[in-house]
């Protein structure tokens, strides 16, 4: 049984713990509410430009081969090599979310190499890890990464996007990957977070929905000055926000699950502070009942 000292020495490290995983929380809350309202800000922007940019590739591949010729980003081809772009936290402190993503992105990986393997291939899979875990992750595993990208901050910018999606593209152009996905947490709410894949490139057109036009009776499109100069200069955009926003979505995701992780923590450490006063009461009142004892055997003797 540990003396009252030694308990009493555990209590004040336990609330020392409590404060600290009570400040984190709360840092951690103010910074979840700014980054979840810029998510908010930049969704409708981010699903609006990508049905836009995929129903004018779906009217301009139906309309004019040339053109889908030309612009390599739309263009479909055998996958023999594929891409990964992994965007993951920063830093640790925030539950399970990093090992999630990371294990989505394997899923990924192992899922469309298995279906390419079927198909009589043998694909490589390359990374482009952004964010120290999914970095951590990809050098762990020994797999093949292209470029790495790591202290994007609490507000990344389109500048950071920018420079992440070019990565990606430039491979894409070379012929180093035929297919490119994008794997991130997509924020739900402050407790979930959903690790998601998402084809980056090449562009797919949208998902027939209800209330759709009928195949044959798509929208026609009136381009000035024209298709390609249009194209060319709005896909690479395309790609940027995309980027941007898994982004930000990581960023709010991991904001979340750190203040949830923290509320966890200072939970627990409450508990065990609690224990412990019960433990340290229990001790302490024996030895009060022992004292006593002795005074009275002391008494009868005399």
């Amino acid at each position: 049984m540990p003396s009252t000292r030694e308990i009493r020495q555990r209590i004040r490290s336990v609330k020392n713990t409590a404060k600290i995983t009570k400040a984190m929380q709360m840092v951690a809350s103010s910074k979840m509410r700014r980054a979840q309202e810029r998510v908010e800000q930049a969704r409708p922007f981010a699903d609006q430009i990508r049905e836009l940019v995929s129903r004018l590739a779906t009217a301009a591949s139906n309309g004019n081969e040339d053109l889908a010729e030309d612009l390599v980003l739309l263009k479909q081809r055998p996958v023999r090599n594929i891409g990964i772009v992994l965007i993951s936290p920063d830093r640790g402190l925030c539950g399970a979310l990093p090992s999630n993503i990371n294990r989505q992105a394997a899923l990924t990986a192992r899922n469309e190499s298995r279906r390419l393997s079927e198909q009589g291939g043998s694909p490589n899979v390359e990374y482009v890890a952004v964010g120290r875990k999914g970095r951590d992750f990809v050098v762990r595993s020994e797999l093949d990464m292209i470029a790495e990208f790591t202290n994007y901050g609490d507000r990344p910018g389109i500048g950071d996007a920018t420079a992440i999606a070019q990565v990606a593209v430039d491979a894409f152009l070379k012929g180093e990957v035929d297919v490119v996905y994008l794997v991130y947490a997509k924020f739900v709410n402050t407790v979930t977070q959903t690790p998601v894949t998402v084809q980056l490139l090449p562009v797919q057109p949208p998902e027939k929905k209800e209330g759709d036009e009928p195949e044959g009776k798509a929208s026609e499109y009136i381009y000035e000055p024209d298709e390609q100069t249009i194209f060319k200069a709005l896909l690479p955009r395309y790609v940027d926000i995309l980027v941007y926003q898994a982004l930000l979505e990581a960023v709010a995701s991991q904001q979340s699950a750190q203040m949830v992780a923290m509320k966890n923590a200072t939970d627990n450490a409450n508990d065990l502070i609690q224990d412990l006063t019960l433990t340290y009461n229990k001790v302490r009142q024996a030895a009060i009942t022992t004292q006593i004892l002795e005074v009275v055997a002391g008494a009868e003797a005399l």
